[in-house]
């Protein structure tokens, strides 16, 4: 990068800093807080870790949102108006993960932005919080170690990615070749050898499934998607069932059960007959989060053992 862009990229910065204003930088810089959304009337909502979501009480001017979301949109190569209504970014330096949605998908420019952990919470964190059993943490750690593909659902903000890294850390990763295939950096991998990967919106685009397709010339070991969301679910099975063992992904889903279900529906987008018995095959273990009054909770850990006499054969493995 010539002295000249250098000195482009660090007005950028700043402009963005100015934009952020106090609440926000505030926010970003607290490690207890995990999300910070700013909704159409310039509400600031903020997320913190063991406290849930509650309103600052602040609010943020139309242009700064709108000068935010325009500065994230130069940063990635892309640009947000009313015929490019979304933009998906990571902000400069610190990587935390940024939405918004302009007009006239928001009435006025809004957004989220995710932070990453500051230090990945463990499986024997998750059983001092409560948030599972110790029998339940030794069934995901024998899982890694044994190489099965384990498949975690849950709602929007029950912590899929979280509890994903919390798997990740565990030793039986350290030697293996790892590839991490994501939309946003967000995985957090205890490999010595491991490729991350990301998708890329701005032409030409690269799609999750392209990663994935290339992630199996790349010499993996394991193959870890940080969410299925598409067709590439089709890849991800032919890349789980092919000698590749022990992946790792995320799934939006209402139960382990519609887990199966919703991956059914992602590789309905792409073929038109389902290859159920391909998924029973390829995913192991699913693990499911659920939100309660009382925080997050791994409700269900659910063993699948491949598909027969017209349907999936499961049971709780917990």
């Amino acid at each position: 990068m010539t002295g000249r862009s250098l000195e482009a990229a660090d007005r950028r910065l700043q402009a963005l800093r100015l934009a952020m204003g106090p609440v926000l930088r505030a926010a970003l810089a607290d490690p207890r807080v995990v999300e910070v959304m700013v909704n159409p009337d310039g509400g600031i909502w903020i997320e913190r870790a063991g406290e849930g979501r509650g309103f600052s009480g602040e609010h943020m001017a139309p242009a700064d949102a709108e000068r935010i979301m325009r500065l994230l949109a130069d940063h990635v190569g892309e640009v947000v108006n009313r015929d490019h209504p979304l933009v998906s970014a990571t902000l400069p330096e610190t990587g935390e993960r940024f939405q918004g949605v302009y007009m006239p998908v928001a009435m006025r420019p809004s957004f989220s932005i995710r932070k990453r952990p500051a230090s990945v919470f463990t499986l024997a964190d998750y059983v001092r919080e409560g948030v599972m059993s110790e029998l339940q943490a030794d069934i995901l750690a024998r899982a890694a170690g044994e190489r099965w593909n384990i498949l975690i659902a849950g709602g929007a903000g029950t912590g899929k990615t979280t509890l994903a890294n919390a798997i990740l850390a565990l030793p039986a990763y350290v030697q293996d070749r790892v590839i991490l295939i994501e939309d946003t950096p967000e995985l957090c991998c205890s490999a010595l050898d491991q490729l991350p990967l990301l998708t890329k919106r701005s032409d030409p685009p690269v799609a999750m499934a392209d990663l994935v397709r290339a992630s199996l010339r790349l010499r993996p070991d394991r193959i870890v998607i940080g969410e299925v969301r598409d067709g590439s679910a089709l890849d991800m099975l032919k890349a789980w069932n092919t000698g590749h063992p022990g992946g790792l992904a995320t799934l939006h889903a209402n139960s382990a059960l519609e887990a199966l279900s919703r991956l059914e529906d992602l590789i309905g987008e792409v073929i038109a007959q389902i290859p159920r018995r391909a998924i029973g095959q390829a995913v192991d273990l699913i693990a499911f989060l659920k939100r309660t009054p009382g925080g997050r909770v791994l409700e269900a850990l659910v063993r699948v053992e491949g598909w027969s006499e017209g349907a999936y054969q499961v049971h709780d493995a917990d």
